[in-house]
């Protein structure tokens, strides 16, 4: 049972008792979920920033920026920084940080580093969690800046309320602008290091991309097929509740074009608030996480309850005596048993 004191000091944002909740969260230890249970009824006030994109593509740089443009606004700030674990040696360098240093002295900033630990995604298992008591803490906005990523790591959109997607020229024609799944995700696109040959080359390609996103969305909208209403959910509604993405060019190391990147982030905000469209999309999100958990707890109890019989099942398979998709139905209805 977790002590009332820690939940106390945590929401009254002692550093040491949120840095302590933390890093029980992200331990996943015995008493982290009675953590957050405490501190559930506390959350939503923050706003939630995922911030994404390839590697190298200044997302540390561009953090520490909009960092300082919040808190010039007397935001109080949150960050969680994720870093790729090694799949060899299991370690993290968890360095993004370091591009943020300067504000690890304003009390008004609080940065977490967490590893991946494996998890794939963009993001580590317990960021979201750890987002919560952040979020707690009564810090007004909270970034997320996940792994450089690729094509395909979209957990952020599942995190974020908003999501900034950062590009940079030469990373790739307009055949690898429409394939990457990653572009499918943003809220804003930020075009970083926008000083260099190319850039307006990224620009013409991205909003080639979001002219094709947008007709098939019209197309798919004539449909009556159960997979065409998914896909048009958010933009069902009148043609001036849907949301397209806008453009900014920036410079993040000399901080060009960053108060263009926030308005654009603050106009997506208003949208969501003020729009029939942003209150689905947020119930939409709210369902995925209650998917998310619930995939996660059978996970684990599944494993924990059938613990010894997996490992049959893994010597079955393994000596051509059953082949896997029956193993794995026998281990399901084996679970389904002990419920």
């Amino acid at each position: 049972m977790i002590s009332t004191g820690l939940v106390q000091r945590v929401l009254a944002n002692e550093g040491r008792a949120v840095a302590r909740a933390i890093r029980m969260v992200d331990d996943r230890g015995p008493e982290a979920l009675d953590l957050l249970r405490a501190l559930w009824r506390h959350n939503g006030k923050a706003w939630v920033l995922g911030v994404t994109g390839n590697p190298g593509s200044g997302k540390s740089t561009l953090c520490d920026r909009l960092i300082a443009s919040y808190r010039d606004r007397g935001v109080r700030v949150g960050v969680v920084a994720v870093d790729p674990t090694s799949p060899y040696s299991g370690g993290a360098i968890l360095g993004d940080r370091i591009r943020m240093s300067r504000h690890a002295t304003d009390d008004g900033v609080f940065i977490r580093s967490l590893a991946t630990r494996g998890h794939l995604g963009g993001l580590s298992r317990s960021a979201r969690d750890v987002v919560r008591v952040l979020d707690a803490c009564g810090y007004g906005v909270v970034i997320v800046e996940t792994v450089g990523v690729g094509q395909d790591e979209l957990e952020i959109t599942r995190t974020a309320h908003s999501t900034l997607v950062i590009m940079t020229p030469g990373l790739g024609d307009e055949v690898q602008a429409m394939k990457a799944g990653i572009l499918e995700c943003a809220d804003v696109f930020a075009v970083n290091k926008a000083d260099r040959d190319g850039a307006d080359t990224t620009v013409r390609d991205l909003e080639l991309t979001i002219a094709l996103g947008n007709e098939a969305i019209l197309a798919l909208s004539k449909t009556k097929s159960h997979l065409a209403q998914q896909a048009t959910s958010q933009n069902s509604a009148a043609p001036s509740d849907r949301w397209s993405p806008p453009i900014v060019k920036c410079v993040a190391t000399r901080g060009d074009g960053i108060q263009q990147v926030v308005d654009a982030l603050d106009r997506h905000r208003q949208w969501l608030e003020g729009t029939a469209a942003g209150a689905r999309r947020k119930r939409m999100r709210l369902a995925e996480e209650v998917r998310d958990s619930l995939r996660e707890a059978l996970i684990d109890a599944a494993v924990h309850d059938l613990a010894s019989r997996i490992d049959e099942a893994v010597h079955a398979v393994e000596a051509k005596e059953v082949d896997p998709y029956t193993a794995t139905e026998r281990l399901v209805a084996a679970f389904r048993g002990k419920i």
